[in-house]
């Protein structure tokens, strides 16, 4: 049944998507994506007529493509830790360890996971159980505590 649904709608698919997109790579991976998901609810998509079935990938697209995009405005974090001249001559690795490890409520784990592990904020939520948004405000916070740390010295 898949199948025959990627030889009817494939193509009219990719296109819909490249032109909501931009972008033919990205519309390629959100049909690949969806088709991914109609083969996980083949169940449901059986009891679907053709039209039905039909909507429910443009609907699958588009609703991955919105998530695509808030996740992408949510991270606008910087992406790697701060390398600086500076903090590879006065500031030694034991000395982070040792600001990490001075900040408040759990701002160190989450500033070495974000930064020295290289996991997002969606990430650290799902292993800490706490929203993105609260990851969020907890690494502009570490980010400040440590700038106060430092004696607002620009390392972070």
């Amino acid at each position: 049944m898949i199948e025959e649904l990627y030889k009817k709608y494939h193509q009219e698919l990719i296109s819909w998507s490249q032109n909501m997109t931009g972008n033919l790579h990205t519309a390629e991976e959100l049909v690949q994506e969806a088709f991914l998901r109609a083969m996980l609810h083949e169940d449901v998509l059986k009891n679907l007529q053709d039209q039905q079935c039909r909507s429910w990938l443009y609907r699958t697209i588009k609703n991955l493509y919105v998530d695509r995009v808030r996740h992408r405005s949510k991270e606008t974090m910087v992406e790697e830790f701060p390398q600086h001249q500076k903090y590879s001559e006065e500031i030694t690795r034991l000395e982070w360890e040792e600001l990490l490890e001075a900040l408040p409520d759990m701002e160190g784990l989450i500033f070495s996971l974000r930064y020295l592990e290289g996991y997002n904020s969606k990430q650290i939520g799902e292993m800490l159980s706490l929203p993105p948004g609260t990851i969020r405000f907890k690494l502009s916070s570490a980010r400040q505590h440590l700038k106060e740390s430092l004696g607002g010295k620009k390392y972070v």
